[in-house]
């Protein structure tokens, strides 16, 4: 398995070591020539949203990348990634997103919640998160909500989360990821 994580800006590295202490390979996608390997999966990470399109728009990776997701290729999206994601940008999935919903940098925080399909006690850091506005289909299913505010969904392939698991020791979320990757190769 080779997971391919979106190197262009933000938390990316933290993924990669999540995968790696997993026993998952990983290759950053920073220009168009590396979106060429195979993958299995793909990794949309935390950062800056607006810059991440904008790049993704000048490499000319946006539509190779919304493309393979529209044709199945797993992804999961945190913070920023989840704004991609969103109908408003690569519309891959359905639902609408508030942007930097809980303020400022001051504005983060560390919690630990219920996850449908993960559990409980599952360490949720928010660095000025967006979180799920709006649900536009059924096919969008809810997995976590925080204070009234949905900050994790799932549809088909694709899940997105409000939150950085990548910057806690639990591994649970990344793994949920690879099981729905190889449920996706059988």
């Amino acid at each position: 398995m080779n997971i391919a994580v979106l190197a262009l800006q933000g938390a990316f590295i933290e993924h990669e070591q999540m995968l790696q202490r997993l026993g998952v390979e990983t290759f950053e996608i920073r220009q168009l020539r590396d979106w060429q390997h195979p993958k299995d999966g793909l990794i949309l990470p935390g950062g800056e949203s607006t810059v991440q399109m904008r790049l993704l728009s000048q490499l000319g990776l946006l539509e190779p990348i919304r493309q393979a997701i529209i044709g199945g290729l797993p992804v999961f999206g945190t913070c920023a990634g989840m704004i991609l994601l969103s109908a408003d940008h690569l519309g891959t999935m359905d639902f609408r997103v508030r942007r930097n919903a809980y303020g400022r940098q001051l504005g983060s925080f560390h919690t630990i919640h219920h996850v449908e399909g993960i559990g409980d006690e599952v360490p949720m850091t928010f660095i000025r998160a967006p979180y799920i506005e709006e649900v536009l289909s059924g096919d969008c299913q809810v997995m976590a909500e925080v204070d009234g505010h949905i900050v994790a969904a799932r549809q088909g392939r694709q899940m997105a989360t409000a939150f950085h698991p990548e910057l806690d020791e639990d591994t649970r979320l990344h793994q949920y990821f690879i099981d729905i990757v190889k449920k996706t190769a059988v």
